[in-house]
Protein backbone atom coordinates (compact mmCIF):
# COMPACT_ATOMS: atom_id res chain seq x y z
CA UNK A 1 0.00 0.00 0.00
CA UNK A 2 1.62 3.13 -1.30
CA UNK A 3 3.12 6.07 0.19
CA UNK A 4 2.11 9.80 -1.43
CA UNK A 5 4.51 12.37 -1.10
CA UNK A 6 3.70 16.05 -0.99
CA UNK A 7 5.41 18.46 -3.75
CA UNK A 8 6.40 19.32 -6.97
CA UNK A 9 9.29 17.65 -9.20
CA UNK A 10 11.56 19.06 -11.60
CA UNK A 11 10.59 16.15 -14.18
CA UNK A 12 6.92 15.38 -13.44
CA UNK A 13 3.59 16.48 -12.29
CA UNK A 14 4.81 20.59 -13.33
CA UNK A 15 1.22 20.35 -15.52
CA UNK A 16 -0.55 19.93 -12.38
CA UNK A 17 -1.03 21.09 -9.07
CA UNK A 18 0.11 18.36 -6.89
CA UNK A 19 -1.02 19.53 -3.07
CA UNK A 20 -0.26 22.96 -1.41
CA UNK A 21 1.19 21.69 1.06
CA UNK A 22 5.05 21.55 -0.07
CA UNK A 23 6.88 22.66 -3.00
CA UNK A 24 9.82 20.32 -3.87
CA UNK A 25 10.04 17.24 -1.70
CA UNK A 26 8.70 14.75 -3.77
CA UNK A 27 10.72 11.95 -3.21
CA UNK A 28 12.29 13.15 -0.51
CA UNK A 29 13.43 10.36 2.15
CA UNK A 30 12.05 10.54 5.03
CA UNK A 31 14.16 9.85 8.51
CA UNK A 32 11.41 10.06 11.61
CA UNK A 33 10.47 6.82 12.50
CA UNK A 34 7.08 6.54 14.58
CA UNK A 35 8.23 3.57 16.34
CA UNK A 36 11.62 5.11 17.06
CA UNK A 37 13.59 1.51 16.72
CA UNK A 38 17.77 2.68 15.65
CA UNK A 39 19.42 0.36 13.59
CA UNK A 40 20.65 -2.22 16.13
CA UNK A 41 17.20 -2.90 17.25
CA UNK A 42 15.71 -3.24 13.91
CA UNK A 43 18.36 -5.53 12.65
CA UNK A 44 17.67 -7.21 16.02
CA UNK A 45 14.14 -7.49 15.04
CA UNK A 46 14.42 -8.86 12.08
CA UNK A 47 16.47 -11.84 13.43
CA UNK A 48 14.20 -12.53 15.31
CA UNK A 49 11.20 -12.27 13.32
CA UNK A 50 12.35 -12.82 9.92
CA UNK A 51 10.02 -16.52 9.80
CA UNK A 52 7.01 -14.47 10.20
CA UNK A 53 8.39 -12.39 7.80
CA UNK A 54 9.15 -14.86 5.76
CA UNK A 55 5.44 -16.87 6.15
CA UNK A 56 3.37 -13.37 5.31
CA UNK A 57 5.57 -13.66 1.92
CA UNK A 58 4.57 -16.87 1.50
CA UNK A 59 0.83 -16.18 1.89
CA UNK A 60 1.06 -13.50 -0.44
CA UNK A 61 2.39 -15.31 -2.85
CA UNK A 62 -0.09 -17.95 -2.82
CA UNK A 63 -3.23 -15.26 -2.28
CA UNK A 64 -1.58 -13.15 -5.18
CA UNK A 65 -1.97 -16.92 -7.38
CA UNK A 66 -5.60 -17.70 -5.80
CA UNK A 67 -6.59 -13.89 -6.77
CA UNK A 68 -5.27 -14.58 -10.70
CA UNK A 69 -7.56 -17.43 -10.78
CA UNK A 70 -10.25 -15.95 -10.36
CA UNK A 71 -10.30 -12.69 -11.28
CA UNK A 72 -12.02 -11.65 -14.76
CA UNK A 73 -13.61 -8.56 -16.11
CA UNK A 74 -17.20 -8.22 -14.42
CA UNK A 75 -16.46 -9.82 -11.37
CA UNK A 76 -18.20 -7.48 -9.13
CA UNK A 77 -14.94 -5.77 -6.63
CA UNK A 78 -16.73 -7.03 -3.49
CA UNK A 79 -16.81 -10.64 -4.17
CA UNK A 80 -12.38 -10.01 -5.17
CA UNK A 81 -11.66 -7.81 -2.04
CA UNK A 82 -13.71 -10.39 0.23
CA UNK A 83 -12.25 -13.54 -1.50
CA UNK A 84 -8.78 -12.27 -1.88
CA UNK A 85 -9.25 -11.27 2.42
CA UNK A 86 -10.62 -14.55 3.22
CA UNK A 87 -7.76 -16.42 1.56
CA UNK A 88 -5.33 -14.49 3.54
CA UNK A 89 -7.00 -15.67 6.64
CA UNK A 90 -7.21 -19.68 5.82
CA UNK A 91 -3.88 -19.45 4.97
CA UNK A 92 -2.88 -18.33 8.25
CA UNK A 93 -2.17 -14.75 8.04
CA UNK A 94 -4.48 -11.52 8.52
CA UNK A 95 -4.99 -8.76 5.93
CA UNK A 96 -2.11 -5.90 6.53
CA UNK A 97 -4.77 -3.83 4.98
CA UNK A 98 -7.90 -3.76 2.90
CA UNK A 99 -7.41 -5.09 -0.52
CA UNK A 100 -7.18 -1.71 -2.84
CA UNK A 101 -8.41 -2.41 -6.06
CA UNK A 102 -8.01 0.73 -8.06
CA UNK A 103 -8.73 1.09 -11.94
CA UNK A 104 -7.73 3.33 -14.39
CA UNK A 105 -6.85 6.55 -13.36
CA UNK A 106 -7.31 6.10 -9.51
CA UNK A 107 -3.57 5.08 -8.69
CA UNK A 108 -4.51 3.39 -5.18
CA UNK A 109 -6.41 3.29 -2.07
CA UNK A 110 -9.53 2.43 -3.19
CA UNK A 111 -11.73 -0.60 -1.72
CA UNK A 112 -15.07 -1.65 -1.93
CA UNK A 113 -17.91 -0.91 0.84
CA UNK A 114 -19.85 -3.30 2.32
CA UNK A 115 -22.69 -2.45 -0.07
CA UNK A 116 -20.41 -1.75 -3.10
CA UNK A 117 -21.98 -3.13 -6.74
CA UNK A 118 -18.84 -2.22 -8.86
CA UNK A 119 -18.16 -4.50 -11.55
CA UNK A 120 -13.91 -5.30 -12.47
CA UNK A 121 -13.22 -3.60 -15.29
CA UNK A 122 -10.05 -2.13 -17.48
CA UNK A 123 -6.56 -1.91 -15.87
CA UNK A 124 -7.04 -3.01 -12.49
CA UNK A 125 -4.72 -2.82 -9.89
CA UNK A 126 -4.64 -5.47 -6.71
CA UNK A 127 -2.51 -4.46 -4.05
CA UNK A 128 -2.55 -6.76 -0.79
CA UNK A 129 -0.59 -7.01 2.48
CA UNK A 130 -0.40 -10.09 4.79
CA UNK A 131 0.79 -9.52 8.84
CA UNK A 132 2.10 -12.29 10.95
CA UNK A 133 1.98 -10.56 14.28
CA UNK A 134 2.41 -6.92 13.05
CA UNK A 135 5.51 -7.99 10.55
CA UNK A 136 4.09 -7.35 6.84
CA UNK A 137 4.76 -8.80 3.79
CA UNK A 138 3.03 -5.78 0.79
CA UNK A 139 2.54 -6.57 -2.45
CA UNK A 140 1.37 -5.84 -6.11
CA UNK A 141 0.28 -7.03 -9.68
CA UNK A 142 -2.37 -5.19 -12.59
CA UNK A 143 -3.94 -7.08 -14.58
CA UNK A 144 -5.35 -5.84 -18.14
CA UNK A 145 -9.44 -6.87 -18.03
CA UNK A 146 -9.84 -5.67 -21.63
CA UNK A 147 -7.16 -6.93 -24.00
CA UNK A 148 -5.87 -2.96 -24.47
CA UNK A 149 -2.16 -2.61 -25.50
CA UNK A 150 -1.71 0.16 -23.56
CA UNK A 151 -2.46 -1.59 -20.42
CA UNK A 152 -0.33 -4.09 -21.48
CA UNK A 153 2.55 -2.17 -21.77
CA UNK A 154 2.26 -0.03 -18.90
CA UNK A 155 1.80 -3.07 -17.18
CA UNK A 156 5.17 -4.48 -18.47
CA UNK A 157 6.84 -1.28 -17.51
CA UNK A 158 6.36 -1.54 -14.42
CA UNK A 159 6.94 -5.12 -13.74
CA UNK A 160 10.46 -4.40 -15.79
CA UNK A 161 10.82 -1.65 -13.37
CA UNK A 162 10.19 -3.28 -10.40
CA UNK A 163 12.13 -6.31 -11.34
CA UNK A 164 15.29 -3.77 -11.78
CA UNK A 165 14.82 -1.97 -8.90
CA UNK A 166 14.98 -5.19 -6.81
CA UNK A 167 18.30 -6.30 -8.47
CA UNK A 168 20.27 -2.93 -7.53
CA UNK A 169 18.36 -3.20 -3.94
CA UNK A 170 20.82 -3.88 -1.50
CA UNK A 171 22.88 -2.84 1.77
CA UNK A 172 24.18 0.53 1.38
CA UNK A 173 22.60 1.05 -1.90
CA UNK A 174 21.66 4.89 -2.87
CA UNK A 175 18.51 6.22 -2.80
CA UNK A 176 19.14 7.93 -6.12
CA UNK A 177 20.65 4.45 -7.77
CA UNK A 178 16.96 2.67 -6.62
CA UNK A 179 14.57 5.93 -8.12
CA UNK A 180 16.64 6.21 -11.40
CA UNK A 181 16.41 2.77 -12.13
CA UNK A 182 12.53 2.48 -12.20
CA UNK A 183 12.84 6.05 -14.19
CA UNK A 184 14.97 4.80 -16.84
CA UNK A 185 13.32 1.47 -17.20
CA UNK A 186 9.94 3.06 -17.44
CA UNK A 187 11.44 5.06 -20.50
CA UNK A 188 12.43 2.21 -22.35
CA UNK A 189 8.59 1.63 -22.60
CA UNK A 190 7.65 5.02 -23.36
CA UNK A 191 6.35 5.95 -20.07
CA UNK A 192 6.80 7.30 -16.78
CA UNK A 193 7.04 6.96 -13.00
CA UNK A 194 4.29 8.22 -10.72
CA UNK A 195 7.17 10.40 -9.19
CA UNK A 196 4.79 11.84 -5.78
CA UNK A 197 3.89 8.02 -5.46
CA UNK A 198 6.72 5.87 -3.36
CA UNK A 199 8.01 2.50 -2.09
CA UNK A 200 8.63 2.85 1.72
CA UNK A 201 10.42 1.01 4.42
CA UNK A 202 8.26 -1.26 6.84
CA UNK A 203 8.40 -1.77 10.80
CA UNK A 204 6.14 -4.04 13.01
CA UNK A 205 2.64 -2.70 12.49
CA UNK A 206 4.02 0.18 10.71
CA UNK A 207 3.31 0.40 7.10
CA UNK A 208 5.26 3.40 6.36
CA UNK A 209 8.00 3.50 9.04
CA UNK A 210 10.07 6.50 7.95
CA UNK A 211 12.45 5.71 5.09
CA UNK A 212 11.06 6.51 1.89
CA UNK A 213 12.04 4.67 -1.42
CA UNK A 214 11.30 7.27 -4.91
CA UNK A 215 10.03 5.95 -8.35
CA UNK A 216 12.42 8.61 -9.68
CA UNK A 217 16.15 9.88 -9.59
CA UNK A 218 16.03 12.43 -6.89
CA UNK A 219 19.84 12.82 -6.39
CA UNK A 220 19.97 12.01 -2.89
CA UNK A 221 23.18 10.70 -1.65
CA UNK A 222 21.72 8.46 1.08
CA UNK A 223 22.24 4.81 1.78
CA UNK A 224 19.66 1.96 2.48
CA UNK A 225 20.11 0.60 5.80
CA UNK A 226 18.94 -2.64 7.27
CA UNK A 227 15.61 -3.23 7.15
CA UNK A 228 11.88 -4.41 5.60
CA UNK A 229 11.37 -2.43 2.24
CA UNK A 230 8.52 -2.24 -0.38
CA UNK A 231 9.58 -1.35 -3.48
CA UNK A 232 6.58 -0.40 -5.64
CA UNK A 233 6.85 1.34 -9.49
CA UNK A 234 3.68 3.11 -10.86
CA UNK A 235 3.39 3.62 -14.57
CA UNK A 236 1.60 6.00 -16.45
CA UNK A 237 1.39 8.06 -19.50
CA UNK A 238 -0.18 10.74 -17.51
CA UNK A 239 1.56 13.84 -16.22
CA UNK A 240 3.16 11.32 -13.51
CA UNK A 241 1.59 12.82 -10.28
CA UNK A 242 -1.28 12.13 -8.14
CA UNK A 243 -3.95 14.57 -6.22
CA UNK A 244 -6.28 13.49 -3.46
CA UNK A 245 -10.01 12.06 -4.71
CA UNK A 246 -13.00 11.18 -2.76
CA UNK A 247 -12.33 9.14 0.34
CA UNK A 248 -12.01 5.73 0.40
CA UNK A 249 -13.36 3.99 3.38
CA UNK A 250 -9.94 3.32 4.79
CA UNK A 251 -8.61 3.91 8.14
CA UNK A 252 -5.50 3.97 10.30
CA UNK A 253 -5.54 4.52 14.47
CA UNK A 254 -3.59 7.88 14.07
CA UNK A 255 -2.98 8.69 17.93
CA UNK A 256 -4.40 7.35 21.19
CA UNK A 257 -7.76 9.10 22.45
CA UNK A 258 -11.05 8.67 23.42
CA UNK A 259 -14.66 9.15 22.18
CA UNK A 260 -17.88 10.41 24.46
CA UNK A 261 -20.77 7.86 22.82
CA UNK A 262 -20.18 4.31 24.85
CA UNK A 263 -20.61 1.93 21.43
CA UNK A 264 -18.36 4.11 19.62
CA UNK A 265 -15.23 3.74 22.71
CA UNK A 266 -16.36 -0.31 21.79
CA UNK A 267 -15.80 0.36 18.07
CA UNK A 268 -12.45 2.36 19.37
CA UNK A 269 -11.12 -1.00 21.56
CA UNK A 270 -12.07 -3.20 18.89
CA UNK A 271 -9.89 -1.26 16.09
CA UNK A 272 -7.39 -0.86 18.92
CA UNK A 273 -7.23 -4.56 19.37
CA UNK A 274 -7.85 -6.13 15.90
CA UNK A 275 -5.48 -3.55 13.41
CA UNK A 276 -3.06 -1.55 15.79
CA UNK A 277 -1.80 1.18 13.99
CA UNK A 278 -2.31 -1.05 10.15
CA UNK A 279 -4.85 0.46 8.03
CA UNK A 280 -8.62 -1.33 7.91
CA UNK A 281 -11.81 -0.11 6.09
CA UNK A 282 -15.68 0.77 6.94
CA UNK A 283 -16.35 -2.54 5.46
CA UNK A 284 -14.67 -4.33 7.99
CA UNK A 285 -16.50 -2.70 10.78
CA UNK A 286 -19.99 -2.80 8.82
CA UNK A 287 -19.43 -6.17 8.81
CA UNK A 288 -18.61 -7.04 12.92
CA UNK A 289 -20.70 -4.08 13.84
CA UNK A 290 -23.23 -3.48 11.29
CA UNK A 291 -24.87 0.00 10.60
CA UNK A 292 -23.94 1.36 14.29
CA UNK A 293 -20.64 0.91 13.83
CA UNK A 294 -20.04 3.42 10.49
CA UNK A 295 -21.94 5.64 12.97
CA UNK A 296 -19.82 4.86 15.82
CA UNK A 297 -16.76 4.99 13.26
CA UNK A 298 -17.75 8.50 11.98
CA UNK A 299 -17.81 9.76 15.87
CA UNK A 300 -14.28 8.22 16.30
CA UNK A 301 -13.17 10.17 13.27
CA UNK A 302 -15.15 13.31 14.52
CA UNK A 303 -12.69 13.12 17.24
CA UNK A 304 -9.91 13.26 15.56
CA UNK A 305 -8.30 9.74 16.02
CA UNK A 306 -8.40 8.49 12.60
CA UNK A 307 -6.23 8.96 9.40
CA UNK A 308 -8.72 8.76 6.59
CA UNK A 309 -7.19 7.86 3.23
CA UNK A 310 -8.13 9.27 0.16
CA UNK A 311 -8.39 8.04 -3.20
CA UNK A 312 -5.31 8.89 -5.31
CA UNK A 313 -6.15 9.56 -8.51
CA UNK A 314 -3.69 10.42 -11.61
CA UNK A 315 -3.89 14.32 -12.43
CA UNK A 316 -3.64 13.96 -16.31
CA UNK A 317 -6.27 10.74 -15.83
CA UNK A 318 -3.58 8.71 -17.21
CA UNK A 319 -4.51 5.11 -16.91
CA UNK A 320 -1.96 3.77 -14.56
CA UNK A 321 -0.54 -0.06 -13.66
CA UNK A 322 1.17 -1.06 -10.42
CA UNK A 323 3.88 -4.24 -9.50
CA UNK A 324 5.26 -4.07 -5.79
CA UNK A 325 7.47 -6.83 -3.82
CA UNK A 326 8.80 -6.59 -0.11
CA UNK A 327 12.15 -7.00 0.47
CA UNK A 328 14.61 -7.62 3.54
CA UNK A 329 17.26 -6.16 3.75
CA UNK A 330 20.62 -7.38 6.46
CA UNK A 331 24.09 -7.40 6.94
CA UNK A 332 24.11 -10.62 5.18
CA UNK A 333 21.49 -11.43 2.72
CA UNK A 334 18.81 -9.72 0.50
CA UNK A 335 15.07 -11.38 0.47
CA UNK A 336 12.98 -10.71 -1.74
CA UNK A 337 9.77 -12.52 0.72
CA UNK A 338 6.91 -11.85 -1.83
CA UNK A 339 8.68 -13.44 -5.25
Amino acid sequence: MTEKQYGGSKNYGSKGTISSKGDSNIGLVKTTKKNDFDENEISELIAENIEKLKKAGAIARQTINYAKSFIKKDTPLLEIAEKIEAKIIELGGKPAFPVNLSINEVAAHSTPSFNDSSLAYGLLKVDLGVHIDGFVADTAFSLDLENNEENKNLINAAESALNEATKVFSLNSKIKTIGATVENEMKKFGVIPIANLSGHSIEQYDLHAGVTIPNFDTSQDISIPEGVYAIEPFSTKGLGSVRDGRPSGIYHLEKPGNVRDLFAREVLQYIEDEYSTLPFCSRWIYKKFSSRGLLALRRIEEAGLLHHYAQLIENGKGKVAQAEHTIIITKNEKIITTL
